[in-house]
């Protein structure tokens, strides 16, 4: 089953011609030096659309070795669906063509572990994970498949259930010599003024670039930090951490203000590489 677009035209431009512009903009933005590739276990990237935060994600993706197989986990912005929702068959569409779900991937995560629920209502509305792909596309073609999970569930036990799982099944392709990597798509503080957001943001940033998911957990709930793609942040650093991640690096941090010009009411985004 193919799942079609449900934010092309609104979150990213709705044409191939005007999409390929734009996504090649956020590249240009980005003003990436290529020659340096970083190693990726795990990231975050943002998800607002593409005019606002196309430029941090971007960055990010120029930043590291993309590899051909990523598990991309993305928060329930709709309500709808179950709390750790996974799509195991067909592909997803944008303006620029068909991105392949990783459908053996997709089984061995649910024969790893029942958390991993199939349930493509969680997916059909939201629009975190798909900003991503026309990014990738652009990198990578029709070159990568994916495996979608769509996190809505707050307990941080979900969280480590679903990242020992990821991490279990990534060594064992990693004992044959195959690369998977884990993207977790999130925005960080949201509408407030600039100064209280780049506060909030870093004392987010600050404990992932420790590789402390359980204090990102507690951070953000205790200091009411909006960062709305905390679970699948917690998650990626969990499944990073059993995977031997020594380090993180913050390949770039902005928010809505730098393109808007409104400083008062903004919203942060942050690319963070986990290696």
């Amino acid at each position: 089953m193919d799942r079609h677009p449900a934010v092309a035209g609104t979150f990213y431009e709705g044409s191939p011609a005007r999409l390929s512009s734009q996504v090649s903009e956020c590249f240009d933005k980005a003003s990436v030096p290529v020659e340096h590739k970083l190693p990726m276990i795990g990231a975050i990237v943002p998800h607002a659309g593409l005019m606002y935060s196309g430029h941090v994600a971007a960055a990010l993706y120029a930043s590291v070795t993309l590899p051909s197989r990523l598990i991309i986990l993305c928060p329930n912005h709709t309500g709808r669906g179950k709390g750790t929702a996974i799509n195991s068959e067909g592909a997803w569409l944008t303006p620029l063509g068909r991105v392949r779900v990783d459908e053996p991937l997709a089984a061995e995560l649910r024969q790893t572990s029942p958390v991993f629920v199939e349930d493509s209502t969680a997916h059909a509305r939201e629009h975190s994970l798909e900003v991503q792909l026309p990014l990738l596309q652009h990198l990578l073609g029709d070159r990568f498949t994916f495996v979608p999970v769509c996190m809505a569930t707050p307990s941080y036990d979900v969280c480590a259930e679903a990242g020992g799982a990821i991490a279990r099944v990534i060594d064992e392709h990693r004992k044959r010599g195959e690369t998977i990597g884990i993207l977790a798509s999130s925005d960080m503080n949201h509408y407030l003024d600039q100064k209280t957001t780049l506060k909030k943001d870093q004392r987010a940033i600050d404990e992932i670039l420790q590789l402390n998911p359980e204090t990102l957990w507690n951070v953000v709930i205790a200091e009411d930090i909006s960062m709305c793609g905390f679970i699948p942040a917690t998650t990626m650093l969990i499944a990073a951490n059993r995977l031997g991640a020594t380090g993180a690096t913050l390949v770039r941090h902005a928010t809505s203000g730098d393109v808007s010009g409104d400083y008062g009411y903004v919203v942060g985004y942050a690319s963070i590489v986990v290696h």
